[in-house]
């Protein structure tokens, strides 16, 4: 189909009737089957329709059937013999001869009009394909927590796109349940959350952890503690992320393994509104360190017993992914130390 170069008045066709001929061009194709034929056959007599359109391109762009063969790469006779066959099928021939040539009549020119403009929507496809299975050439969709996109999400695309410059990327940033969901429905490659999903579809692998921390005004009484237990959290009002963000759910698994019942006095969507209102002096938190610079005010304290919140990249089970999805799981895997 390369090279094939496209009938100069196509565009003033009637779409209508181009639509017409494509159907009436797709059973003639398969008429010659029986029916038991078609339904035991019928992917291979959809593949070998394609060709039979390459043709029909290519004598709208020239219409000498031995140069259409060769552009399509089939052999002239064959060439022949399917536009023989057309014009049986049809009631009327799909090309008169004209001296040395060949033109198309009324019906052929139909044929070939429908047969460039559905060539032009799939050549697009193709191309996408290609880049889709080309490592160099492909696209990541990636689904992580919000506060990622600070500094480690960026600093893993940029990474990346140092040796694979040409990959495109898809960043989704949501809610930890927002995310595994789009995973699950398929509509990203990869997940970065925590913590790590527990679906029987997916499978993950843990790459960093950050330490649990409890952050309180510096003028709290906890502030002066050096290690704060979870049992002195009971009677403080605490500062949660609401349900379905993934901090809250190891938050409340944290309290319920310890038998203890928190004071839930503010519930919010950003780990940074957390901090605010604790800088308000309206409570304390559980957290992980600030990427940058905290608020002022603010006292960053050890949490006794230790704990951290896991970070999994993660990605559907038995489910082949991409070359591009998998040179970025492992250069995530290779930027982390994780041996995988």
């Amino acid at each position: 189909m390369t090279g094939c170069g496209v009938y100069s008045s196509a565009k003033h066709a009637n779409p209508e009737a181009a639509m017409d001929a494509v159907n009436l061009f797709t059973r003639l194709t398969l008429s010659h089957t029986s029916n038991t034929e078609m339904r035991q056959n019928r992917s291979v007599d959809e593949l070998e329709l394609a060709p039979k359109l390459a043709v029909l391109k290519a004598l709208a762009a020239d219409e000498h059937v031995t140069r259409a063969a060769e552009r399509v790469g089939l052999p002239q006779p064959t060439v022949s013999r399917w536009l023989a066959e057309l014009g049986e099928q049809l009631g009327s021939p799909i090309i008169t001869k004209s001296g040395r040539r060949v033109r198309l009549t009324r019906a052929g020119r139909l044929l070939a009009e429908a047969a460039t403009r559905s060539l032009a929507a799939l050549e697009p496809g193709l191309r996408e394909v290609e880049e889709e299975l080309d490592p160099e050439k492909g696209r990541v969709v990636l689904g992580f927590l919000h506060m990622l996109g600070r500094s480690v999400v960026p600093e893993l695309v940029r990474g990346f796109r140092a040796e694979h410059p040409r990959v495109r990327f898809g960043l989704v940033q949501n809610a930890r349940y927002t995310v595994v969901d789009k995973l699950l429905q398929g509509e990203i490659d990869l997940a970065l959350v925590a913590p790590p999903p527990d679906e029987p579809e997916v499978e993950s692998v843990v790459i960093f952890e950050q330490p649990l921390i409890v952050v309180a005004p510096v003028s709290h009484p906890l502030a002066s503690r050096e290690v704060v237990r979870l049992s002195d959290l009971v009677d403080e009002d605490l500062i949660l992320l609401e349900h379905g963000y993934g901090l809250r759910q190891i938050t409340d698994d944290l309290f319920a393994k310890a038998g203890l019942t928190p004071r839930v006095a503010f519930e919010s969507q950003e780990i940074e509104t957390v901090r605010g209102l604790v800088a308000a002096g309206l409570g304390v938190a559980i957290l992980t360190h600030a990427e940058f610079t905290p608020p002022p005010g603010l006292r960053e304290l050890p949490l006794s017993p230790r704990s951290a919140r896991v970070f999994a990249l993660a990605w559907l089970r038995d489910h082949p992914l991409p070359p591009a999805v998998r040179a970025f799981r492992e250069h995530a895997f290779r930027t982390h130390g994780v041996q995988a």
